[in-house]
């Protein structure tokens, strides 16, 4: 057996591998250009599928795939680094049967995903490079750290509410500020002589939730400092220069646009750069029945959210955004104004990271 294995050669064949991903375990489809060769399951590491590849196939070129999820990117790296050409698909873009919707299970999905690749049905997903990803993570962390911060400050409004105390109407316009923040640890501050608003679990319910929010706080304002550090590093100091010049983009919208977009020549038309963020409708048509819909659901969330934003301020301080935004205001919803506001901002975005130019505003329509 030893001597037949090594009389093996697969020199210039193509051998197709499928990677159904999981925490503990891969699920692995090979087929070559002719037949499928095997299914199976293996630890949920790179080492034992290349020491496979290499046994059962050797001098073979090797293509592999599986689909973005949890486990990031770090498999592709492995795998590439070991000689193995890899791609990452989005999930919805495997093309799948009605009924393997319906007899779904690890083996199936693997086999499809190498079945799909052989007959060059995949197109795969932007890969960034490691530090670029670690960036993103960075940027990303500090929303998430807000959206947290949002929550806490929920949850002890409705406290206050629940126990029936009132906010003072000297800081009804200045909530979450050092005062206020100081009149929320007197109720939560319960002494001997003290005559308070709170019992004893009430005060320590209001503590823990006001310790939280100090944490959060400190943590978010560290964050920040690391990305503005970061934005004046050679990689992004220039395009973050040019990108804050448009109204509604601050310092740190331009580093979610440059981490979640890193390369703008990647998309050859507005169109396309549109697509991927989700500022397209979603359409779905049958025979004489061609309804458009609202946003499509496909989109990157973050790019998104932060477009929205951006162009919610952008009809309070561009003037020609201002004029536009009315215009569009007379014969549709805001909401659904803004949507256009936003994909307006995305063309400047385009224009100043393609041409390396600061955003000049043009003149007023007459």
């Amino acid at each position: 057996m030893k001597d037949q294995a090594q009389e093996l050669d697969f020199t210039g064949e193509d051998i197709y591998i499928g990677i159904d991903v999981h925490l503990g375990s891969w699920t692995v489809a090979i087929y070559t250009s002719r037949l499928h060769h095997k299914t199976f399951s293996q630890a949920a590491q790179p080492e034992p599928l290349v020491r496979y590849l290499h046994r059962h196939f050797p001098g073979g070129q090797y293509h592999g795939v599986y689909e973005a999820g949890y486990c990031g990117f770090w498999i592709y790296e492995a795998l590439m680094a070991a000689g193995i050409k890899m791609m990452v698909i989005n999930p919805a873009d495997v093309p799948t049967t009605g009924h393997e919707r319906v007899y779904k299970h690890d083996r199936a999905d693997a086999s499809k995903l190498a079945r799909s690749l052989r007959s060059g049905e995949l197109r795969g997903i932007y890969v960034p490079a490691r530090d670029v990803l670690e960036d993103r993570q960075l940027v990303r962390t500090r929303s998430r750290l807000v959206s947290k911060q949002t929550r806490v400050k929920n949850q002890i409004k409705a406290l206050l509410r629940h126990l029936g105390i009132s906010i003072p109407e000297t800081f009804a316009r200045r909530h979450w500020s050092r005062p206020f923040i100081e009149w929320l640890r007197t109720l939560a501050d319960i002494g001997d002589d003290t005559e308070t608003l709170l019992h004893q679990s009430g005060a320590l319910t209001l503590k823990l939730h006001l310790d939280e929010l100090q944490a959060l706080r400190a943590q978010i304002l560290e964050v920040t400092r690391a990305i503005r550090r970061l934005a004046h590093t050679e990689r992004y100091r220039e395009d973050v220069e040019h990108l804050v010049t448009i109204q509604g983009i601050g310092l740190i919208s331009a580093m979610v646009l440059m981490t979640e977009l890193v390369d703008i020549d990647r998309f050859a038309t507005l169109d396309r750069l549109a697509s991927f963020v989700g500022l397209v409708p979603s359409k779905k048509s049958s025979g004489d029945h061609d309804p458009t819909q609202r946003l499509t659901t496909r989109r990157s969330a973050v790019l998104r959210h932060i477009l929205i934003e951006s162009a919610w301020v952008a009809v309070r301080k561009d003037p020609r955004l201002i004029q536009d935004f009315h215009r569009l205001t007379k014969r549709m919803k805001k909401t659904d104004a803004i949507i256009r506001i936003a994909r307006k901002q995305l063309n400047r975005i385009r224009f100043v990271l393609k041409n390396e130019t600061p955003y000049i505003p043009m003149p007023l329509a007459a």
